[in-house]
């Protein structure tokens, strides 16, 4: 009885998955720009909450007090107040010119030889200081034409390099959505989460580095403004501090207030636009931050109901029949978990969000360091969400240079290497078990 009903629990997920896939779907086969995107997820997971709620079997004022509990739960609304404190650290360093001039600096001194490494270089740069691959590829997409057609470069190809630059920033960034909701569903600090990233996506992004290096024509040389370094310092100041252990409220307002002054100082920046910008910037997050706190009231009532045990129980089952390991066999089990569900919803942080608490089960079935559970979290939806052309970053690419999303996908080498080590990774504690 108990597992029908951890069944039962899991249906309002399986509706809001149909809700959101099926409103992509039909509006793709209109041709519609951004197809996966006309439907909100915040709206799309109303009638999975209504549903949820209508399957309790305790009383309405019992059943909204779970949900109430579970999104105003302390870590979800962490999570949000760092969602819109990245938002507008990332506003303002935009409204300052340092996007601008940190894209610029790169370009300018990249080697026309290595015209490709360098622009992967520089997108991971920009994607690691910014916190967003679509900020990344929205800065980067129009460079990434004009070089295309100024050197004769394919243009899936420049495609390809800017989507894996952007992937390796949104992964590792301590200032990434997926960071910020990878670290808080699995109760870990950024900076040890950070240090473990690193040993999967360094030798990942070495090897891509060759690749490209090996594919890369030789092109003419490609100039554009000089950027200003000034403005480029508040990025790198957030991400020293980060990594040196600075609590993320303490670096995200630091940030603010170096790309305001920097700004004032350097490229005549209005102080009286300070707060309009950072303001900007919380909406711009209204969409995630909304969804957060729906989705916690969601995983709550499907907790109270066993669903997230079912989940899990039947994951933990599986991946007992791995091996004898349980650490390595519940690395694959959430790798598995993150990697579907992100197939199904198209962004990654959402899929973090939906699946974290069953992910934190089972890191606490095989004995799974915090850190690397939410690493995996992260690598594995970041691969997902730089290979599936339905995705809005590979939508943005494809309008942005004028070609095929799918044409994309084959180039996005540092996807597959990513994957390939990380797979490696677990691999040998399979054996090793």
């Amino acid at each position: 009885m108990l597992l029908s009903r951890g069944k039962l629990a899991l249906l309002p997920l399986a509706l809001f998955l149909l809700l959101f896939l099926g409103a992509g779907f039909y509006y793709q086969s209109q041709d519609v720009e951004f197809a996966f995107y006309q439907l909100p997820a915040p709206v799309a997971v109303l009638p999975a909450i209504l549903l949820a709620v209508w399957l309790s079997k305790e009383s309405l004022s019992h059943t909204i007090s779970q949900f109430t509990e579970g999104a105003g739960h302390q870590d979800i609304m962490t999570m949000c107040m760092i969602f819109l404190l990245a938002g507008g650290f990332s506003a303002v360093a935009k409204a300052t010119g340092g996007v601008d001039a940190t894209v610029a600096l790169g370009v300018n001194l990249i080697p026309a030889q290595f015209l490709l490494p360098g622009l992967f270089l520089l997108g991971a740069f920009v994607s690691t200081a910014m916190g967003t691959s679509m900020g990344t590829l929205a800065a980067m997409a129009p460079i990434g034409l004009g070089m295309a057609e100024a050197t004769g470069i394919e243009p899936a190809l420049m495609a390809g390099v800017l989507m894996s630059g952007a992937i390796f920033g949104d992964n590792l960034s301590i200032i990434s959505d997926t960071t910020i909701a990878a670290t808080r569903t699995q109760g870990c600090q950024m900076r040890d989460k950070f240090m473990e990233n690193l040993k999967v996506s360094l030798p990942a992004a070495l090897v891509t580095l060759a690749l490209f290096a090996w594919v890369s024509p030789q092109p003419e040389p490609v100039v554009v403004e000089p950027g200003n370094l000034w403005l480029a310092l508040p990025y790198l100041l957030i991400l020293g501090l980060a990594v040196s252990g600075v609590n993320v409220f303490a670096v995200l307002t630091i940030g603010i207030l170096s790309s305001a002054l920097m700004g004032l100082w350097q490229a005549d920046y209005p102080l009286n636009s300070l707060a309009t910008d950072i303001y900007a910037g919380f909406t711009s997050m209204q969409e995630i931050f909304m969804l957060s706190i729906l989705i916690g009231g969601l995983s709550s009532l499907m907790r109270h109901q066993g669903g997230l045990d079912y989940l899990v129980g039947r994951l933990h089952a599986f991946s007992q029949k791995l091996s004898r390991s349980a650490h390595a066999s519940h690395s694959f089990a959430i790798a598995a978990l993150i990697a579907v569900s992100n197939l199904c919803i198209a962004n990654n942080s959402v899929s973090i969000i939906v699946v974290g608490e069953a992910a934190r089960k089972l890191a606490i079935h095989g004995e799974i360091d915090p850190k690397r559970s939410a690493s995996l979290l992260d690598i594995f939806a970041c691969i997902v969400q730089g290979l599936i052309p339905y995705g809005a970053q590979a939508l943005l690419l494809g309008a942005s240079l004028g070609i095929s999303p799918v044409a994309i996908v084959p180039y996005v080498f540092y996807c597959y290497l990513l994957a390939l080590v990380a797979m490696a990774h677990m691999g040998w504690k399979l054996v090793r078990g």
